[in-house]
């Protein structure tokens, strides 16, 4: 399932959040099969990112939030408009996992089995934390951390990539 492109542009809420509006033509066969989260391409002149997304409903108004960073890599400002296009998230955890981190949590059952126990909002907070390294080792080096950590009982996301 994809939406046509469509053109948007980046407002700001009460809160300084960055989101983007989004159609009801666009959001409603996404919402209609209950399709929370969407895989979303987003082009501005010669540049492209993908990025997964929460479809969210505010004030009858669907919205995606699109970060500081997501603006940065594409050379965006707020006010300037942009193509976006939304996708079907087919991803296990709604978001693009590492390969490091795949590797290393297939090497370690009892941390894995841990791992899929948590809720699918923790579960994508902990691979965003992973994801933020550019060095493949240091993202090998931190989810063998992550994995101890989590076998020893520790939950709390400002925990779980300390060393104890």
């Amino acid at each position: 399932m994809q939406s046509p492109s469509f053109e948007v542009s980046i407002g700001k809420n009460a809160n300084g959040m960055h989101l983007i509006a989004i159609p009801f033509e666009i959001a409603k066969p996404f919402v209609e099969k209950k399709h929370k989260r969407v895989r979303v391409v987003a082009c501005f002149e010669d540049k492209s990112i993908e990025i997964y997304a929460a479809l969210l409903k505010r004030k009858g108004a669907y919205l995606i939030m699109f970060g500081k960073k997501n603006q940065k890599a594409l050379g965006l400002f707020l006010n300037d408009y942009f193509q976006l296009q939304l996708f079907e998230d087919t991803s296990k955890y709604g978001v693009a996992v590492p390969e490091e981190f795949d590797a290393v949590m297939l090497s370690d059952y009892d941390a894995y089995t841990i791992f899929e126990s948590l809720t699918d909002g923790k579960k994508r907070g902990i691979i965003y934390m992973i994801t933020r390294y550019k060095n493949s080792q240091t993202k090998i080096d931190k989810t063998l951390l992550l994995c101890e950590n989590l076998k020893r009982g520790i939950r709390d996301n400002r925990e779980l990539l300390k060393e104890f």
